[in-house]
């Protein structure tokens, strides 16, 4: 699978991309909470999140802080074995650089010619080559225009953790 570049940054950013590290829960949990609050517990993605373990994550880094993260879990879209990515998270002051899209690009480089399935922003993520798909059925309510696919084909089916 291909992914359209991104625009080349005129000079190297002073953050790096690097994949999780066991000591890295608690500075992503600390993103995740502030990014999202405690009302992301009641999101139906979290119910793909529940119980399971991320097949990989990623972090950037500035310096010794972690500033940003995105993980990918294993999913099930029918009898389709998936990724599903999120959540994606920044800290606030440093949002706005590029590091949303360089997590994206990470976890899709990961991916390899694995589906990923996402519930986000169509502007957002169609430049990435997510395009909403109408076949996967979450495990709750969710804005159908905000369930994206990148990948062969359109998966169909219950979406499970898996």
């Amino acid at each position: 699978m291909t992914h359209a570049p991104l625009p080349a940054l005129a000079e190297a950013p002073p953050w790096r991309v690097e994949p999780e590290a066991a000591g890295d829960a608690a500075a992503i949990d600390a993103l995740v909470l502030a990014a999202f609050g405690p009302g992301r517990f009641a999101k139906t993605a979290e119910r793909l999140r529940e119980g399971a373990n991320p097949v990989a994550g990623f972090v950037i880094r500035s310096e010794s802080r972690t500033i940003g993260s995105v993980r990918l879990w294993p999913i099930r879209v029918g009898e389709t074995a998936a990724l599903f990515l999120g959540p994606i998270a920044v800290e606030a002051e440093s949002r706005r650089e590029g590091m949303g899209a360089a997590l994206v690009r990470a976890c899709l480089d990961a991916a390899g010619e694995t589906g990923v399935l996402l519930v986000g922003d169509p502007p957002y993520f169609e430049r990435f080559g997510f395009r909403p798909v109408a076949g996967p059925r979450l495990p709750g309510p969710v804005d159908p225009r905000r369930v994206m696919w990148s990948g062969a084909g359109e998966p169909a089916g219950a979406v499970r953790a898996g």
